[in-house]
């Protein structure tokens, strides 16, 4: 049962983990930001890369005269990483540098980043003020359910976590029977999870016989690391009986803690004292008029070893218009939509993942997982969508599932605008992955 001390925390979340940089006016943060940019500036002229576009632009930092003066400067892509790696992008002595993270290079050349002792304190700092805005406190375990190594998610979370002086359990992604063995004997209260693996918890869990609501005491889960739809959110949310808070980071900009919801819950602040944001169309590479989606792109003000200006995430997203209620005045960014180049185009229409997981978890005989399949026969696109359905729904008759196809069918016409086959499979039948979810398999491209 969820203590009364750790619930009380809850209302405890307008308070500041650091209120110097958090409760600063849009002013005194435009003009933090402008001060840290004229640094950031003064240090990528050091490192190869931009010391040799520096000087092929015939730039240099003094040529700067305000945050607009950014948008002069081209975007840096990751494929300039990949062409600059491994030392291209290096600002200062590698005798300065402590940490290195390395992409998985599963679609390309690998990059690595590299951190100074600064610039994993800054991090740490990130996380943490994230964690106490939605409510943690000292007192609290923390259990990080997500990768540890070359990937940024798993360490970044738990430096935050002790930073914050909260118990930190450093469980890892697997093993999942242990991991919920480790939430029973600690009582854990918090969680870090990416949203795939938390509904993959699920039949574990009942499996087990375990009720998370009546005998875990989880009340907070940042989830995060991949799309996905607020219909999932509450899913997870009603399974666990913890309230869910989105998370967003990329390792080029350190990892995670580059944006986090607050317990408005009305979009995820970017830290704007670290960052600065833009949102581009991706097509022509212009600014979006105000409160439309597009790419984001971004630009690091306090990074020592490896700062980046204006890069291109390739994740699509947009700026909420207007004020949060928390009375932080950085800006929200709305839910990531998916990624640029995870669209898929069917018949003439753009398709995110994404938009197929919001219809799909709206149907309550829809199990938790799924998967989109592309095929081309005869020059012909065909997208088939695979979907668990519920042991109830399956054991029952051929006439009720008939209905059930049909409706998922219809539904899925209606937000996508092309009418995919879809085909209903018992639960648990579909590949499970306890790392990030592969939901799309375009068969095209093989």
């Amino acid at each position: 049962m969820k203590s009364n001390a750790k619930a009380s925390a809850m209302t405890d979340n307008r308070q500041f983990c650091e209120e110097s940089l958090e409760a600063l006016t849009r002013t005194q943060l435009e003009e933090l930001q402008w001060t840290r940019l004229q640094k950031t500036l003064e240090r990528v002229a050091h490192s190869p890369f931009y010391g040799g576009r520096f000087r092929e632009w015939g730039l240099n930092s003094s040529g700067f005269q305000g945050l607009d003066d950014l948008s002069r400067l081209p975007f840096t892509t990751k494929k300039d990483l990949r062409s600059a790696y491994p030392y291209g992008f290096l600002c200062t002595p590698k005798d300065k540098l402590v940490r290195l993270h390395v992409s998985s290079g599963t679609t390309g050349q690998a990059t690595a980043i590299f951190y100074t002792q600064k610039d994993v304190e800054n991090w740490a700092n990130l996380l943490a003020r994230s964690m106490y805005m939605t409510g943690a406190r000292p007192g609290d375990t923390f259990q990080n359910l997500t990768g540890y190594g070359l990937f940024t998610g798993g360490l970044g979370f738990h430096y935050g976590a002790e930073r914050l002086g909260l118990l930190t359990i450093p469980a890892g992604a697997g093993n999942s029977k242990r991991q919920i063995q480790l939430m029973q004997d600690f009582s854990t209260s918090v969680i870090h999870i990416i949203p795939s693996y938390a509904l993959l918890l699920m039949p574990i869990m009942m499996e087990m016989g375990v009720d998370p609501r009546r005998e875990l005491n989880l009340r907070i889960g940042f989830v995060g690391a991949e799309p996905y739809s607020e219909e999932v959110r509450r899913r997870i949310e009603d399974f666990y009986g913890m309230r869910v808070y989105n998370s967003y980071g990329l390792s080029e900009m350190n990892g995670p803690g580059v944006a986090f919801e607050c317990p408005c819950q009305q979009g995820m602040h970017l830290w704007e004292d670290f960052y600065l944001v833009e949102i581009i169309d991706p097509q022509t590479l212009e600014p979006v008029p105000p409160g439309s989606y597009g790419e984001m792109v971004l630009t690091s003000l306090t990074r020592e070893a490896m700062p980046l200006l204006r890069y291109r995430t390739k994740d699509l997203t947009r700026i909420l218009p207007g004020e949060c209620p928390c009375g932080r005045v950085h800006r929200r960014l709305d839910r990531m939509q998916g990624r640029s180049d995870d669209m898929f185009i069917i018949k003439g229409v753009n398709i995110f993942p994404v938009q197929v997981e919001q219809v799909l978890m709206n149907i309550p005989e829809v199990g938790n997982n799924y998967q989109i399949l592309l095929r081309n026969e005869n020059n012909i696109d065909d997208m088939i969508v695979r979907v668990e359905v519920t042991d109830r729904v399956f054991v029952e008759d051929m006439r009720r599932l008939q209905t059930l196809q049909k409706k998922i069918a219809r539904d899925l016409r209606g937000e996508l605008l092309v009418t995919p086959q879809v085909e209903l499979v018992e639960p648990h039948s579909l590949p499970k992955n306890e790392g990030k979810a592969v939901r799309l398999v375009d068969e095209r491209k093989q």
